[in-house]
Formats: structure tokens, sequence, C-alpha cells
């Protein structure tokens, strides 16, 4: 680590004397990734002093929340943002979620905070709900796609909320993971990922949540849910303020995917190297009758069921996730990133329950199985 700390302060000396500033990972250049263990009191501090030091610095590191992990830079520092940018291969139109630690911080971030952003807040934070607000000057134009609003999440993960108060400034922090694939929910995933192109990944264990947070548009009357997650739209509504239903017609996506307010409006997204397509079936035959159909070899189909259960018979796998939400949600990134690595061609889901527990997931398959 000391190592690459040096090399990063030689880099960063040698880019203010040319004018702009060189990140250790740039031009191609490769270092080591470590991956820091925060299992005991003293690991933990460490790994928070670590991950600080290295933002302050403008540097991007990943680290964990209960949602899925992120990768984080100083959300005030254009330069830091835009390597982001440039690790995830992310599109300039498509802004970042800002993550504090305490309502002051939040408030910092904007430049209204409406009773409606008091009472979710107070109800739902920290946890998994982003409020989309209208943007202080301090929030500079790359991290909201050059928008007049931000979305501003308090994360409830000790890990994240203790490097948020070391640096004293807030985090640009999207999923951990190149632009429209898989979003990671362990440390492992990360480092799969991008080994080589961060100085370090904190591992604060499995995501308890497993999707992305929910985002509530609060700068238009009704409210509007612009991306669903374990969060409910009827979980929002009994705060006393009811949103709109989200539609495909006021998701909160402008034409050309321009004046974007929230991640995760693309048609796109959280998708496996994999194909992916959502299927209901009677039984094994039914299914395998459907999978006949389809130009794939019977040894490199994957199902995920959760209800009517398959024999795996000719098949790569079948994998069962139980028939409840919240289980669900902690585990169906963790099999699809599994299947990407066991190299499987076609990933059949099963089709999930109606019901506004479930609402989020089947959002985050539905845009994973899009073409």
């Amino acid at each position: 680590m000391a190592a690459a700390r040096d090399s990063w302060n030689r880099r960063v000396s040698s880019g203010r004397n040319s004018g702009h500033t060189r990140f250790p990972w740039s031009f191609g250049d490769q270092m080591r990734t470590a991956i820091l263990p925060t299992h005991t009191l003293a690991l933990f501090d460490a790994a928070v002093q670590q991950a600080a030091d290295w933002l302050r610095r403008g540097a991007v590191v990943a680290l964990p929340t209960e949602t899925v992990y992120g990768l984080a830079a100083n959300a005030l520092d254009p330069v830091a943002v835009a390597k982001l940018y440039e690790l995830k291969g992310r599109p300039a139109h498509n802004p970042i979620i800002v993550h504090v630690a305490g309502l002051e911080l939040a408030q910092q971030c904007v430049t209204a905070w409406p009773g409606s952003a008091a009472q979710l807040a107070h109800q739902f934070w920290p946890g998994p709900l982003t409020l989309v607000l209208p943007r202080s000057r301090q929030i500079p134009d790359i991290v909201t796609a050059g928008g007049p609003t931000v979305g501003v999440r308090w994360p409830d993960h000790p890990l994240m909320q203790a490097v948020i108060r070391a640096c004293g400034f807030p985090l640009a922090a999207p999923s951990a993971n190149p632009a429209n694939l898989v979003s990671p929910t362990t440390a492992e995933h990360v480092h799969k990922q991008f080994a080589g192109r961060l100085p370090l990944i904190v591992d604060g264990g499995a995501a308890g949540v497993g999707i992305e947070s929910t985002v509530v548009d609060l700068t238009t009357l009704p409210w509007r849910v612009l991306r669903p997650g374990m969060i409910s739209e009827e979980a929002i509504r009994a705060v006393g303020h009811p949103p709109s239903a989200p539609a495909a017609d006021a998701s909160g996506a402008a034409s050309e995917h321009r004046g974007l307010r929230s991640p995760g409006q693309l048609p796109k997204h959280y998708a496996p190297k994999a194909r992916l397509l959502v299927r209901t079936w009677h039984d094994t035959a039914d299914l395998h009758q459907q999978l006949g159909a389809l130009p794939f070899p019977r040894a490199k189909i994957q199902v995920i069921a959760h209800t009517r259960i398959p024999s795996d018979a000719g098949l790569a796998g079948v994998s069962v996730i139980p028939v409840d939400a919240a289980a669900y949600a902690r585990a169906i990134y963790a099999e699809l990133h599994r299947c990407d690595a066991a190299g499987v061609a076609l990933i059949i889901v099963e089709a999930l329950p109606a019901g506004p527990e479930w609402r989020g997931i089947v959002d985050r398959l539905n845009r994973a199985a899009s073409d």
C-alpha cells in the first residue's frame, strides 16, 4: 500500500506541475488493488482511514453499501468524478447519486429541503432511498449530467458512513461495475471487474439489500418514483404525500436519454454477459419444450427458479432462490455473477410474483432482459 501511495504522490506532483492531475491507473498503468477486510474494530478503522486518505487525494475507491458496492469519489471534485465515469464507461448523460452521512451534509448538497424531504428522510434514512432535489452550486455539473437536480442518499452501512464522516465531503458513488452490467454485491465481484484499476476495495461483507435504492423525485408535484426498489411506492405513500405511479412515459427520462434525473433509467441495464430471459412454465416438460425453440445448447442454459423447480437434466444447472422478496433481492445479483463466471450462454429466470415488494426486482430483471 505504501508503494502505491508513493506512486500516487509522485504522479499528483507531476500532474500539478504540468497543470493537470494524473491518476496512478491512467494511460494503461496497472497498480496493485488492495482488498481491505473490516471484520475487527482495528481493521475497520484502518480501512476507513486508508479509504478516506485516497479519496481526499482525488482517487476512486470501491466501498460497500447496504444496497450494492459502489465506486466512490469526492462528489465535489469534478476531476475525480470524471475518472469514475471513465472507469465505469458510464455515459455522460447518466447522473450519479451523491451519498452523505447525516442530514446536515445532505442539505448542503441541495438548495431546497421541503417538508416532504424531511418526512421521507426521517422515515427511511439511513436506508435505500434516494431523494431527487434541486442541486446546490457546490455539486459539479458532471455529477448531475448537467441537470438542475441531484439525487441524495444516506446509506445504511457503517463503513460507508464512517468514510464519509472521515472525509468531510459527500461521495459520488454509482455501482462498482462496468456500465449496464450486473451490480456487485461482494468485494470479490468488484475485484473481478476492477483489479489493477483501483487502489483499494473495502470488503464490508455481502450487501444486505442486494439491489439499488428506490429513487423519488421530489421536484415534481405529485412526486414520482423514478426507480423502484425495496422501499415500495406504497411505503412511501404511507408517509403522507403520495407520489404518482411510475410509467414508461413519465420515468424521469427525457428524449434521447438527455436530462436524466436518476440512474437506472436506461432500457438496458443490470445485465449479465449471458442472455437473460424471464419465462413462466407449468412443469419440467413445458420448460424444456420452450427451451427447444431457443438457439442455445441445453448445456449452456442455466435456470433460476423459485416455485416450479424443473429437472436439471441436460442443463448447465438449476438454481433455486426462495420466493421471498427480501431474500430474492439479496441473492439474485450474486447468482447472475455466478452464471457469468460459469460461462453460460442463456439464463432463464422464472417470472416473479406480483406485488409491491417485488416491483424493484422485476424492474431489474426486465432491464437485464431488454435487447
